[in-house]
């Protein structure tokens, strides 16, 4: 063969193998795809990989499975097991009014398991609502707790953990003297007022209140030696109370 022969060939030998090259490289590339769009279609495909169990876990006193499973499905289809987010699942779960905290995970291969955290009532709150042992104010119905001792918070917006620590405060001083507080109740001019269980309501004002819940305490007795039901005590006084009796007068007692 000559050498311009051998020219020849070789020029049309180099663009087919270049070609075949590119050629290859597209079937690859190609292949590629096609494996990835058919395992992305698999993994989204809620037929092959369902969400079809629920395990709950946690202490539930107030809540019921059915409210959970509900307030999952309140979301909408679910996704496959693989594209669920657990996030979306746990934000769901803690807008129930009675959960405080919510864990979410997922369990191969079609699993969700619920761990909760129910709050804990402490205070019924503004005749409507419940108060946690935070202080926090949480919007599951009083009804929910009817029957169970539970003071009563009446006051301000933002003022729960405030009022709790208050009643936590004043609650010893007077079962000592043998006296329950049923509702506590701060108005908007931060002034306090008290019922008991026995019906005496008792005004506190903005200062001193432990001072004057100790002076209800110490003039009490004598009040009770009067025969007469008490209908309030007005403690806001420097010195001595003003006593409402349920016959519709007023005596003032000095200390």
């Amino acid at each position: 063969m000559t050498e311009a022969t051998l020219k020849q060939h070789n020029l049309v030998s180099g663009p087919l193998s270049q070609w075949r090259g590119l050629s290859f490289l597209v079937c690859v590339i190609a292949g590629i795809i096609w494996l990835l769009m058919a395992v992305i279609h698999w993994m989204t495909d809620a037929n092959r990989l369902p969400l079809s169990q629920l395990v709950i876990q946690g202490e539930l006193h107030h809540l019921t499975t059915d409210q959970v499973r509900q307030g999952i499905l309140e979301m909408g289809s679910l996704g496959s097991f693989m594209l669920q987010d657990v996030d979306d699942l746990q934000q769901a779960l803690e807008s129930l009014p009675w959960v405080n905290r919510a864990s979410v995970r997922k369990q191969w291969p079609d699993t969700v398991k619920v761990y909760l955290v129910e709050h804990e009532p402490a205070a019924i709150w503004n005749d409507e609502f419940l108060v946690n042992q935070q202080g926090k104010v949480f919007l599951a119905p009083a009804t929910d707790v009817a029957g169970e001792p539970m003071v009563t918070l009446e006051g301000p917006d933002g003022s729960s953990a405030e009022m709790l620590q208050t009643w936590r405060e004043m609650q010893p001083e007077l079962q000592r003297g043998g006296f329950e507080i049923v509702r506590l109740s701060l108005n908007e001019r931060r002034s306090w007022r008290i019922w008991l269980s026995n019906g005496i309501r008792l005004e506190l004002g903005r200062e001193a209140r432990l001072e004057r819940i100790q002076r209800f305490l110490w003039l009490y007795p004598e009040l009770e030696q009067q025969g007469k039901a008490i209908d309030y005590v007005d403690l806001r006084y420097d010195t001595g109370v003003a006593v409402g009796w349920q016959q519709n007068n007023e005596d003032v007692v000095q200390e």
